[in-house]
């Protein structure tokens, strides 16, 4: 049985807890904001609707990224306490777990490689090379292209 999985959702933190909180707790209170303001804002339309999404993807992505850069890239928290995160839901698993592939290394949200979601099932925009989009068309337009579900601008390995 793998270890997180014995880690009970109502556990203490573990040792090592308190190097990350003060970071933690920011983000997740800039989190709360988010959701609160998403909430607040009516759209009538689905682009609206997405669009009000965008920030708390981001900061989605954020946390787990400083979680993620903590333990795989700077060896400053424990295998105990990453598991207990992954356990409490601070962080996305999921992404955590394409970000230690090659190519994958800088994914936005795990939406973006979902292609069967997708209306033509193809990458998402902000999967295609900087340079590929540059030779299809000019700059000014390269500028503009954004993600429609996480609003990220360029994700691809080769960026």
């Amino acid at each position: 049985m793998p270890k997180a999985s014995r880690i009970k959702k109502n556990a203490p933190p573990p040792a090592g807890y308190d190097k990350v909180s003060p970071t933690l707790t920011k983000l997740q209170a800039k989190l709360k904001q988010a959701q609160v303001a998403q909430s607040v804002r009516t759209g009538s339309s689905a682009s609206t609707k997405q669009l009000s999404l965008w920030p708390i993807m981001q900061i989605n992505h954020q946390i787990s990224r400083y979680v993620y850069d903590m333990y795989y890239k700077r060896k400053l928290i424990s295998r105990e306490l990453y598991d207990w995160l992954l356990v409490q839901s601070y962080v996305n698993g999921d992404l955590i777990a394409k970000w230690k592939k090659q190519g994958y290394e800088h994914l936005c949200c795990v939406q973006c490689i979902m292609v069967q979601d997708k209306n033509h099932k193809n990458a998402c925009v902000c999967r295609v090379p900087k340079a590929t989009l540059l030779k299809n068309g000019d700059e000014e337009s390269t500028k503009a292209v954004e993600c429609v579900t996480c609003g990220c601008r360029g994700c691809a390995s080769t960026d």
